[in-house]
């Protein structure tokens, strides 16, 4: 009984892959050093690197200075209720970031695709919507 305690312990709480990844997602698009986050949010870098790689288990001070920085509610990183496995992952994304990185993240949320195929949809898209997006840009 332990085991599935554990478990449900796991599943209760903050959501650190997502918020991980909207770190990561948020540092690269600004061109930001782990240091450069730490000092505009009071979280230390190594703090930073363990909540990226999904290993940090981030305490509420840290949650909140982080989801101001990202402009997200903290909602967004709770989990909501018992998932299954087989439940699709939620697809999480913030105002500020463009339509390839909505696109992307509804991709990789989608379990029909594996990570590759996701990843290679994204990049297709990717390289299409800044075409277009150029060429409807020109012509206004």
């Amino acid at each position: 009984m332990s085991g599935k305690l554990g478990a449900m312990a796991k599943k209760s709480g903050v959501n650190t892959s997502e918020l991980g990844d909207a770190v990561r997602r948020r540092r690269e698009q600004q061109d930001l050093s782990l240091r450069d986050v730490a000092d505009l949010t009071g979280v230390s870098a190594s703090t930073l690197s363990r909540i990226e790689n999904g290993t940090g288990k981030p305490d509420a001070d840290n949650i909140a200075r982080l989801a101001s920085w990202l402009d997200m509610p903290i909602e967004r990183v709770m989990h909501h209720g018992h998932r299954s496995p087989t439940d699709p992952k939620p697809v999480v994304y913030y105002p500020h970031e463009s339509t390839p990185e909505i696109v992307e993240a509804h991709l990789r949320a989608d379990r029909h695709l594996t990570a590759d195929t996701a990843k290679a949809l994204s990049e297709l898209f990717r390289v299409a919507y800044q075409q277009f997006s150029q060429t409807s840009t020109r012509k206004r």
